[in-house]
């Protein structure tokens, strides 16, 4: 099988065929991700959706300048973060744990008070800049170094340190626990 630079190149370059077998590839960390950003499934696929088809759309604009997961986790921050709006216009826009419990609780069956945990500290984070969410499920939800998640984002890994720090002070006062 050919790794994620030839699939990118050739699905660049309109090969449909190594499009699907990237997107097969990456179609977990996408779906994972808008799951822990939205907290039920049905909410996750549209996430889900709306960021393979701006892959579709943006794989052009790839340049091999950081890792393609990188890229990757950029796109469905932004999808995320389109939706939220979206919901936002819809509805109050509050995020509910108790309307979604049951569903947060499947990807965390070996830790079950994490999606009580993520619900809380979510909801803590809504008087933070955005960038905050985004490094709270990058570094909490999805296991990865500040280093990472400073390449990710585009910022420097001082700045995710700094944010974390910034988010554990709030999570203290407010919950009497630390992440």
């Amino acid at each position: 099988m050919p790794d994620d630079e030839q699939l990118i190149k050739k699905a660049q370059a309109g090969d449909a065929q190594a499009f699907e077998c990237l997107l097969d590839a990456h179609y977990d960390i996408v779906f994972r991700f808008a799951f822990k950003w939205c907290g039920n499934r049905e909410d996750a696929e549209d996430v889900a959706q709306q960021a393979c088809i701006k892959l579709a759309r943006g794989l052009g604009q790839f340049r091999f300048e950081s890792s393609f997961t990188s890229w990757l986790y950029r796109l469905v921050i932004n999808c995320a973060k389109d939706w939220q709006k979206a919901q936002a216009k819809h509805k109050d826009g509050a995020y509910s744990p108790e309307d979604t419990n049951q569903e947060l609780d499947a990807p965390y069956d070996d830790q079950p008070d994490k999606p009580i945990l993520i619900h809380q500290l979510l909801k803590s984070l809504e008087n933070f800049s955005e960038g905050m969410k985004e490094t709270v499920l990058l570094v909490h939800a999805e296991g990865f170094t500040h280093a990472e998640v400073a390449d990710i984002l585009g910022v420097k890994e001082s700045t995710i340190s700094w944010r974390l720090h910034e988010v554990r002070k709030k999570f203290q006062s407010k919950f009497g626990q630390d992440l």
